[in-house]
């Protein structure tokens, strides 16, 4: 599409493009807000509320700690591996601030997934919550990881409170597997010490890498999508311009310094990091933190104390809260925006989620190389139902044949972007970065998009063989390679199936080499490989696989079947 195509589509209030001038890295943003805002609550968890202030001290004596406790350089890796606690955005705004690459780590990863991410990223620090310890303490003889800092649930809290829940933590519980790591530094202790400090300011620009954001890409393999400052800058920007939208009453309908966002999705998740951690901060919002989503009893009684205006979810929380007794006895009056990303909406989700809440879902689409809002639906009239909305400002798409033929409007084709927050590349892999960005900077999505005449996008189907589960993306080949490291299994092919719940479910398809071997086997061997959404859900034996004449296996002739 041309440059200018979107310039008359936007809502009153949107800018068509974002001022890149304005800052030098992600960190300026964070210190300019954390004065800006200095009295606002910045995020809530457990009962406690830190303010911007607050997280400007935390963050700079972790920094300070992090300079003078150990000899870690600006440029080196540091993983942070842990729920959404307070303890999260201290720990990454810290490390930002003392000029490291923040490696976010999926708490739940198995050790085998551990092992990949700390190797590949070649980390040389990590902070991780308690309960993961014996992870840590399996994985730690095959990476780099040299510094632990070791942070526990009540770190935050008041100090007798933090006390029992630490203890009732571990002895009631009984989340904390024995493990000895004797090196690990306390979360409290880095604090305490680093205090003693001034924070070295570190120069920064905006080309420097900032996150290593790990994804499969379009092939099996995780790769860290290497975001700059820029990246995360210009998407922070653009996510602000968009909130500029103008409501009926001729005001934005985002007020700065004075919304309240729940925030149950995780934080390592690009999607939330983003959102939460950086689009929230520049505009001086408030996050509260929803540590456990999966405890439905405990999200609704922490909804029930907040008057909040904004909720940041995906199908598979909007089902199971909608499904909770006391879910409408919940204080809906003052939320205004309910967005939706990760994986595809259900309608009849959206619908209901409409009616009890009086909020409309908003859709949009991202993805981690993007860091990662391509596309968001305006509010209110301007809202397209069915659709993923219009490029944030300062994006372009275009839609390409199997030739790379750039093809005219309603037509469907392979979507690509190019904007500030494409990212710089794959972490280490030069020949995955060319696969999927051009030397004019377009990334090839791997999703199969039209663009309506009005400038709306449609998400019509996938090109790759990724399945969303959750708004997580699960790659068949990593499924596979696994499956096949098996002793009894012969050949296997993993696709994605409908669910409702969750959107997509993976369903296993086994040849098996030894006719002893089980479904109940089979499936124990998953759990100790795979993070519990890449497990698969249905598992089906068989004596052979559908295959190309050179041994591809047909994954689409699965998805008929299945």
């Amino acid at each position: 599409m041309q440059p200018d195509f979107w310039n008359d589509k936007r809502p009153a209030g949107v800018p068509n493009d974002v001022d890149m001038g304005t800052y030098c890295s992600a960190v300026e943003v964070f210190e300019r807000s954390c004065k800006t805002f200095a009295n606002c609550p910045a995020f809530s968890n457990m009962g406690v509320t830190l303010s911007y202030a607050d997280l400007e001290r935390y963050s700079a004596a972790f920094a300070a700690w992090l300079q003078n406790h150990t000899d870690l350089k600006p440029g080196d890796r540091i993983a942070v591996q842990m729920p959404n606690l307070l303890q999260y955005p201290i720990a990454v705004f810290g490390a930002l601030r003392a000029g490291l690459i923040v490696v976010n780590t999926n708490p739940l990863y198995t050790a085998r997934e551990m092992r990949h991410q700390f190797k590949d990223s070649g980390a040389r620090a990590l902070v991780y919550l308690n309960t993961f310890g014996k992870l840590v303490q399996e994985v730690l003889p095959d990476t780099d990881i040299e510094f632990l800092v070791e942070a526990r649930i009540g770190d935050m809290l008041p100090a007798l409170k933090g006390l029992l829940v630490n203890a009732a933590v571990k002895h009631v519980k009984k989340m904390v597997p024995e493990y000895r790591l004797p090196q690990a530094v306390s979360f409290k202790q880095a604090l305490h010490d680093g205090a003693r400090h001034s924070l070295r300011p570190v120069p920064l620009s905006l080309d420097q890498v900032a996150v290593l954001q790990y994804t499969g890409g379009t092939t099996g393999v995780a790769k860290g999508a290497m975001l700059t400052h820029g990246n995360l800058v210009a998407n922070m920007q653009q996510v602000r311009a968009n909130m500029q939208q103008l409501g009926e009453d001729g005001h934005p309908v985002v007020r700065e310094g004075q919304e309240v966002m729940i925030a149950p999705l995780p934080l390592y998740h690009i999607y939330a990091f983003t959102v939460n951690c950086m689009c929230m901060m520049v505009t001086g919002n408030h996050n509260v933190l929803i540590t456990n989503p999966r405890d439905i009893d405990g999200f609704v009684k922490e909804l029930q104390r907040w008057r909040f205006t904004a909720f940041l979810g995906l199908n598979t929380l909007f089902v199971a809260l909608m499904a909770h007794r006391d879910f409408n006895r919940i204080d809906f009056s003052g939320l205004k925006a309910t967005n939706s990303g990760g994986t595809a909406l259900v309608s009849a989700v959206a619908d209901r989620w409409r009616q009890i809440t009086g909020c409309q879902v908003g859709e949009g689409y991202g993805l981690t190389e993007t860091s990662p809002v391509v596309c968001a639906n305006p509010h209110g009239a301007m809202m397209r139902p069915g659709t993923v909305g219009l490029p944030v400002p300062g994006t372009l798409l275009k839609v390409i044949d199997d030739e790379g033929n750039e093809l005219p409007l309603g037509e469907r084709g392979e979507l690509c972007v190019k904007g500030p927050q494409v990212m710089k590349g794959y972490w280490q892999r030069p020949e995955a970065t060319e696969e999927v960005l051009d030397g004019e900077g377009w990334l090839k999505t791997g999703d199969i998009a039209v663009i309506d005449t009005d400038g709306f996008v449609r998400i019509v189907d996938r090109k790759k063989d990724l399945i969303i589960v959750s708004g997580f993306n699960v790659y068949p080949n990593e499924i596979e390679d696994v499956v096949m490291a098996h002793p009894q299994v012969a050949a296997c092919a993993a696709i994605g199936v409908a669910d409702e719940k969750s959107g997509e479910v993976v369903k296993l398809f086994v040849v098996p080499s030894d006719a002893a071997l089980t479904v109940e086997a089979l499936q124990a061997y998953c759990r100790e490989n795979f993070t519990g959404y890449k497990v698969p859900r249905h598992y089906v034996f068989r004596d052979s696989l559908p295959m190309t004449p050179v041994g591809k296996i047909l994954r689409r002739e699965l998805r008929d079947l299945a």
